[in-house]
């Protein structure tokens, strides 16, 4: 044990933030609402405005039809037909209202896979920002927060989830998520809560 919320010491101001599908599509009455979702948003809100410039927001996009999928997306789709992009209006892919605001100079990137280093685009961002560690918030623990996370482990980057900042329609894959998945990752990924996790990221003396 150490005195410390993080276990590598405190985070730098090349830190950045990446906020995942924290929108409309998830928050609010769709075939995927993540009803915890509203119980996050006040600590996300939090850690965005401590750097909204660091931050990166992913959006999950659906295709039109369930035919405009590739492989095994096409079942998936077929199964989840009412979150196809033409059955719902394009606000419903945006933030939270709660976070659009910080949009400039918060950076939004679209993803049509759980993983968000499958776009290009989300690459391009962390190379502007040029981060040694990403902290971690949004939906869903056990789906696309994971499978970033993951992938920014095998590239290298320091990683921390905020306990307390993400969420899942699915409690049993959320608690398994965090103390049964990532506690094995122990030497790359660290969590911690929000008020531990702003405590610890000193601020950038240029802005």
């Amino acid at each position: 044990m150490t005195d410390r919320a993080l276990k590598f010491g405190p985070l730098g101001p090349d830190t950045a933030h990446v906020c995942v599908d924290m929108q409309r599509l998830f928050g609010e009455e769709t075939q995927w609402h993540t009803r915890d979702l509203a119980g996050i948003l006040k600590n996300t809100a939090r850690i965005v405005a401590h750097a909204p410039a660091r931050t990166v927001f992913t959006r999950f996009r659906t295709p039109n039809t369930a035919d405009e999928a590739p492989g095994q997306w096409r079942n998936y789709y077929q199964r989840w037909d009412k979150v196809l992009a033409s059955h719902l209006p394009e606000e419903m892919f945006g933030v939270m209202p709660d976070l659009a605001g910080f949009v400039p100079p918060a950076m939004e990137i679209d993803k049509t896979t759980y993983n968000a280093f499958e776009s290009p685009a989300f690459q391009q961002a962390l190379d502007r920002l040029k981060p040694r560690a990403l902290i971690f918030s949004g939906v869903e623990t056990d789906v696309c927060v994971l499978s970033t996370l993951l992938a920014a482990v095998d590239r290298g980057y320091r990683s921390i989830v905020v306990r307390d900042a993400v969420a899942s329609g699915n409690a049993v894959g959320h608690r398994a998520a965090l103390e049964m998945v990532i506690v094995r990752y122990e030497m790359q990924i660290e969590i911690a809560d929000t008020a531990d996790i702003l405590a610890e990221w000193q601020p950038d003396a240029t802005r």
